[in-house]
């Protein structure tokens, strides 16, 4: 299924006081805490990330998805918003899809962990938030329409130039040129101890 995704990221200092948030604002916990693998795919030559491109297998607790995005044909560079075209689909085997990427020769170009818990909030169905805790910090997504988002924002007490638009690729990549880390991956056995995301 092909489809734009509008989000926004940002970074989250304490887990416990912002699920308060959540809660208090209505949000309802569809899936709890799961443990979340993604690996991109790429040619020796990089040729995707040249044009902007992502191809992902991700495991999900036990589901499998495969996700293709690219930049919008008419994209805004000075949106405060993420907005990628995304075409993606549920498989039942992610390691045989891995297997054919390489064979055509797409191979494991970088890998990122986190630990995800979903929400959702009545106001937009299908919209929704995520609480992603990685390596390298805790941070929030929120996913949806504009209007949406922005009213999530104020609902939520967020200062919308907190917000950020970075991929969790190119946040590692700001990282680790700060803290001159010899990791290549976004990954808890690469990244020993967490940080907190607002030293992002």
């Amino acid at each position: 299924m092909q489809s734009p995704e509008i989000e926004v990221k940002v970074p989250v200092a304490s887990l416990s006081i912002f699920e308060r948030q959540l809660d208090q604002a209505g949000f309802h916990l569809e899936t709890p805490r799961t443990f979340e693998q993604n690996t991109l795919y790429d040619t020796p030559a990089r040729d995707l990330k040249a044009r902007g491109e992502i191809l992902r297998v991700r495991q999900y607790g036990r589901r499998h998805i495969v996700t293709h995005k690219r930049h919008p044909d008419n994209e805004d560079a000075a949106s405060m918003y993420k907005v990628r075209i995304e075409t993606e689909s549920e498989v039942s085997d992610g390691p045989a899809l891995a297997e054919v990427f390489t064979r055509l020769g797409y191979g494991p170009a970088f890998r990122y962990e986190k630990f995800r818990s979903e929400y959702t909030h009545p106001a937009v169905p299908g919209a929704h938030l995520v609480l992603d805790e990685t390596p390298i910090g805790n941070f929030a997504e929120l996913e949806g329409p504009t209007e949406w988002i922005d009213h999530m924002l104020t609902l939520l007490g967020i200062d919308p130039t907190t917000c950020i638009t970075l991929s969790y690729g190119k946040l590692f990549l700001a990282w680790r040129d700060r803290t001159q880390s010899p990791a290549n991956n976004l990954t808890f056995d690469e990244i020993a101890q967490p940080v907190l995301a607002a030293a992002i």
